[in-house]
């Protein structure tokens, strides 16, 4: 683990656009998250910044997903929606991304290995 020098964290305001959903909007998975107590500012960077301060700021933030009882639903919300920014569920939007990349291109497959055995049992 990166050792950094200890420096406060910046935390910045959730985006207007990216808060939490309402229960009745989204799932009840939303009122067990621990983020939604008093910690959700490390969940979204501020502005310009630096980057051992995010990394600093990220891993804190898995800490706290890697505690919550809603970890694997808050993932897939991220990833169903997708969250473009932010850590949801304990990935970055960089780490979503990878998985996202990652769950296509095994569909491709698994869609090819179809079609093959399909065409195998016709011929």
């Amino acid at each position: 683990m990166l050792q950094l020098p200890h420096q406060p964290l910046q935390v910045a305001a959730l985006p207007p656009q990216r808060l939490p959903a309402r229960e009745d909007q989204d799932g009840p998975w939303h009122t067990e998250a621990v983020c939604r107590r008093d910690e959700a500012g490390l969940f979204f960077a501020p502005s310009k910044e630096p980057t051992a301060a995010r990394l600093s700021r990220e891993e804190a933030a898995k800490r706290v997903c890697a505690r919550c009882p809603v970890m694997v639903e808050c993932r897939e919300h991220a990833l169903l929606q997708p969250e473009p920014y932010g850590v949801w569920g304990g990935l970055t939007a960089a780490e979503r991304r990878v998985v996202l990349a990652r769950r296509r291109r095994r569909e491709v497959e698994l869609r090819k290995a179809a079609a093959a055995e399909r065409i195998a049992a016709a011929g």
